[in-house]
């Protein structure tokens, strides 16, 4: 007699899949790592470097001297970094400030009033945001030496306060979550429509205006091309024109480029450290929005 035996048991996929699963994860964080550390590295690297090392060794390749800090010098100095750091805070101090003021105004009048052809000018505005800015540069162009702001610092805090159509979207999202129950007690107690905007609405709107001074400020603290077309004069540059200094017909000084990267990376680091906490929830509550 034979015994009778029962079904054979299989090993379960899931620890492998969930090994491989685990695997694939920590791999992406690592190559995500290199992918961002790389060119912070090249960039240090370099910084420390002579024009000799430069174009005779690698980009990852260690410095003779780390010791080597004139290159900063120069770029501070040659390349008028505190100007253009100065310039810069002024025209981000301005265009941050208006795209709160101007994108909280239009998502109220948008979400908390009722017009003709509502729904036409929320299509415009997204129409506005899918057109290319390149194709209208020859206009803009126009437009603003017609106004006399042109090689003027206003000239690209206009262009930052006429070109953002993603801010106002976003106020409008928050809005949205805002009672209107507010509004009419507001309303109950006298107050008009500024009121019911400065006193309730606006400050309800901390999360919604932290997101946009954070994607705001990120883009025009690194932004090029409007201070470069809009500012030529050598007086008027910002943090990024003033590395463009060290380019020319017959060359780059790379290791001084170096060196001003690191000094623009400098201030931002700065303020992401002493704003971690604030960043990090203002987009996550936009992120919930």
């Amino acid at each position: 007699m034979t015994a009778v035996t029962g079904p054979r048991r299989t090993r379960s996929p899931r620890p492998v899949r969930s090994a491989i699963a685990v695997f694939l994860k920590y791999l992406s964080l690592v190559l995500g790592s290199i992918a961002v550390l790389l060119p912070l590295a090249t960039i240090l690297l370099g910084s420390l470097k002579t024009g000799r090392e430069m174009a005779s060794e690698g980009p990852l390749s260690l410095p003779q001297n780390w010791l080597n800090f004139s290159n900063f010098g120069t770029a501070f100095r040659d390349g008028k970094m505190l100007e253009g750091l100065w310039n810069t805070s002024f025209i981000l101090f301005f265009s941050v400030l208006g795209t709160v003021l101007i994108g909280s105004m239009t998502a109220y009048a948008i979400d908390r009033f009722a017009f003709r052809l509502k729904k036409l000018v929320l299509g415009l505005f997204l129409f506005a945001a899918l057109v290319p800015g390149v194709t209208t540069q020859v206009a803009t162009y126009q437009v603003v030496q017609n106004l006399g702001a042109y090689n003027t610092r206003w000239a690209p805090v206009l262009l930052y306060l006429g070109t953002d159509i993603i801010s106002i979207y976003i106020f409008v999202q928050f809005m949205r979550s805002i009672p209107i129950s507010l509004d009419e007690a507001a309303r109950i107690e006298g107050a008009n429509s500024f009121t019911i905007y400065w006193r309730i609405i606006l400050p309800l709107l901390r999360p919604a205006i932290a997101t946009v001074v954070i994607i705001k400020g990120v883009f025009i603290y690194n932004d090029f091309y409007y201070p470069f077309l809009y500012m030529p004069s050598r007086d008027l540059g910002t943090i990024s024109t003033s590395l463009f200094r060290f380019k020319g017909p017959f060359g780059a000084q790379w290791e001084v480029i170096s060196a001003g990267a690191v000094l623009v990376i400098v201030p931002s680091l700065i303020v992401f450290l002493l704003l971690q906490r604030f960043i990090y929830s203002g987009l996550a509550s936009g992120a919930v929005k």
